[in-house]
């Protein structure tokens, strides 16, 4: 058999990293990244980065240029399968030629596996074909949990419900039932369209890192100044990575 280890190493700080996380990244015989082109390639650097911090030898890494992904796709759904496929593909191909039977495999995924990364899907599909293959995961801290801790406040109000979801489903509309969302996956600040509403944000980018920025307040107040913070952080570093918790009635309760 085959191991491949799934390990959620938290948001850009060190600290955010489990001390499962850090002994899971020791037993490694090899690392893989699947590393994008262009700015993107620092996010395989920061990886580099959090491994040399946790290992004093770290074992071997191997990059694997990331398969494309056609964004423009209407069929949104059928191109995100089509793009796990091909990972799929690639990571057959080097557990064949760069894992050793017995050895054991990681992927380092940002925040926790759990939550919108493809990494647990591609393992199945992985094992699904090759049935001396087996994975596990290690939970990491997401950018929840981190964005929650940097602003001082509650996820959740007193009996109140929380929808995780994509600029994409925020766009379509508001979650029925729910007055605080949290937005992963948003390229175009779509709350913008709730700005006339009594809605409060806490935004932040780069979470956890020495890049970090937060603005927390009235979403008609801030959006503003966030799209400014935006635009010059990716203007300045080639990408951005944000999420934000949007609170609708923010004085109905804490």
């Amino acid at each position: 058999m085959r191991r491949l280890r799934i390990i959620g190493i938290g948001v850009g700080d060190p600290g955010f990293v489990t001390a499962d996380a850090a002994q899971a990244m020791r037993e490694l015989d090899v690392v893989f990244v699947l590393d994008k082109s262009g700015p993107a390639h620092e996010l395989t650097l920061a990886r580099q980065a959090v491994l040399e911090h946790f290992v004093p030898e770290p074992p071997r890494v191997v990059v694997i240029p990331d398969p494309p992904r056609d964004r423009q796709d209407p069929d949104y759904e059928g191109a995100v399968h089509r793009w796990r496929e091909a990972r799929v593909d690639v990571l057959v191909e080097a557990l064949e030629n760069e894992l050793p039977s017995g050895g054991q495999a990681g992927i380092l995924v940002w925040g926790d596996p759990s939550l919108y990364d493809g990494a647990i899907r591609v393992a199945r599909d992985l094992v699904a074909r090759d049935p001396q293959i087996e994975f596990d995961v290690i939970a990491g801290i997401s950018s929840i949990h981190a964005l929650c801790a940097r602003h001082r406040i509650p996820l959740n109000r007193v009996s109140g419900a929380v929808e995780i979801t994509t600029g994409r489903r925020l766009k379509e509309a508001w979650p029925e039932g729910v007055d605080d969302v949290f937005i992963m996956l948003d390229s175009h600040l779509v709350c913008r369209e709730y700005a006339g509403e009594e809605i409060d944000i806490y935004w932040g980018a780069y979470l956890g890192t020495q890049d970090e920025i937060l603005v927390a307040g009235r979403l008609g107040e801030k959006i503003d100044e966030i799209q400014r913070l935006r635009d010059e952080a990716r203007e300045r570093k080639g990408w951005v990575m944000d999420s934000y918790l949007l609170r609708r009635n923010p004085a109905d309760a804490t």
